[in-house]
């Protein structure tokens, strides 16, 4: 799947534990997003129930828990997930780095209509993060492995850095790619090191973009979806 098949493919970050604030948010956006992403601070703020009532305002869901522990345990919380929600995700993350047979498990258990993607390389990493916790290779090649993990195991895709997509998009033209520290021009990049603009993310290869703090700390968060949107739709 490519970006192409996507009407729009910008979800936005919902990473807040304030679930007013998120319904809010997921019900201004609407018009000019694709999805919204729910992550750690959010579900550990509200569980289920809260991934329920955003999937309520009609948007696909991106729950990126990141899953990462032995395959049996993986495979029993992503089942777990299922059997108690009614909400479906459209997206769900575990850690490539937990294995093939971790990735192969989390996918057998997930619901078929659910697409599990492999996470590689944090946006918030660099060449010198990753010698600090003993990889020797450069971000991209440690992508490029992981990738190829990923694709062994089964998995629709990975989430990886616009600076990398574009390597992996070439190697595994129908898989599923996730980009975030996704930053229009003119916004702080934040904590992210390896970021690139919504039309480059996409050009790469890119399937799903995420942006979150740039849209949502905006003062005026519906004219920045509303301008992504816009550019996107020109390209």
């Amino acid at each position: 799947m490519s970006h192409a098949d996507l009407l729009n493919p910008v979800y936005v970050a919902l990473d807040t534990p304030n679930l007013k604030q998120a319904e809010k948010l997921a019900s201004t956006l609407q018009p000019y997003v694709g999805g919204i992403k729910l992550g750690l601070e959010f579900f550990m703020a509200h569980g289920r129930y809260g991934v329920e009532a955003i999937a309520d305002k009609g948007l696909p869901i991106f729950l990126d828990l990141k899953f990462h522990d032995i395959p049996n345990t993986v495979a029993s919380a992503v089942k777990a997930f299922f059997q108690a929600s009614s909400c479906a995700p459209a997206i769900m993350t575990v850690h490539a780095a937990g294995g093939e047979a971790m990735m192969r498990a989390a996918k057998q258990a997930a619901d078929k209509g659910t697409k599990i993607v492999g996470v590689t390389i944090l946006t918030s990493l660099d060449q010198s993060d990753l010698g600090a916790i003993g990889m020797t290779g450069t971000p991209s090649s440690q992508v490029a492995k992981l990738a190829n993990l990923a694709r062994r195991a089964g998995l629709d895709g990975i989430v990886c850095s616009g600076a990398e997509v574009e390597e992996v998009y070439k190697e595994w033209r129908d898989g599923f790619f996730v980009v975030p520290g996704v930053r229009p021009i003119d916004t702080v990049v934040g904590d992210q090191k390896r970021v690139c603009t919504p039309s480059e993310a996409l050009a790469r290869g890119a399937s799903v973009l995420v942006i979150g703090r740039p849209i949502t700390q905006a003062e005026a968060p519906l004219e920045v979806a509303s301008a992504i949107a816009k550019q996107l739709r020109h390209k």
